[in-house]
């Protein structure tokens, strides 16, 4: 489990096919893997991925990603020397200062307008018409591993907006963001099952 408080940024040393899975190359110059082990999870880019060498010598970890989380995740457009949010699980005891996240990536949202205003960016994102319901003002959503309040809904046109302080784009690849980059977006599974819930009683009422 995650915080969505991204820990920094890393790059992308190498990227390697396999059969039907990539192995990504990422470099430890934080040391926020100093204790890594294989088998480990870690959050990059808001994907949950394991952890499967770590080179001593190159102080660099590998990870493994299976043909359909690529499909799924902006962990498909990655090129060598790209930075990659990063976080680690979350241990017991620890204080957790963002919201409950899975790294289970939904899919890609589409920023569709990007704004600065002062040291602050505001974005204006399309979501997937279809997981558009599972949003709510004030609500949260993950974004490229990012924990963020929701500050606005318009789901006719299937959109959310957040806003992105100084410390977040500092820590984060948010300070690159442009109209028409793709972010990973998870949904709130506590949200997931009350809207589902309340669906599920909705239709079974009509049907009587």
């Amino acid at each position: 489990m995650y915080t969505g408080i991204v820990q920094g940024l890393e790059k992308v040393v190498d990227i390697q096919q396999g059969n039907n899975f990539t192995t990504l190359f990422i470099s430890n110059t934080l040391n926020l893997f100093a204790d890594v082990f294989v088998g480990a999870s870690v959050a990059i880019d808001g994907t949950c991925l394991t952890a499967t060498h770590f080179d001593t010598e190159k102080n660099i970890v590998s990870f493994d990603v299976s043909a359909l989380t690529t499909s799924l995740t902006t962990l498909q457009f990655l090129n060598i020397g790209d930075e990659v949010n990063v976080e680690r699980s979350i241990k017991a005891g620890m204080e957790n200062g963002g919201h409950n996240l899975f790294g289970h990536i939904e899919g890609m949202a589409t920023i569709k307008h990007v704004e600065h205003t002062g040291d602050t960016v505001h974005l204006d994102i399309v979501i997937p018409e279809d997981n558009i319901k599972y949003f709510f003002k004030k609500g949260f959503i993950g974004l490229q591993g990012c924990s963020l309040t929701v500050n606005r809904v318009d789901r006719k046109t299937h959109e959310i907006s957040v806003d992105l302080i100084p410390e977040t784009l500092r820590l984060t690849t948010f300070k690159y963001a442009k109209a028409g980059g793709k972010l990973n977006y998870e949904i709130d599974q506590m949200t997931r099952t009350m809207v589902d819930t309340l669906e599920s009683i909705h239709e079974r009422l009509n049907e009587k």
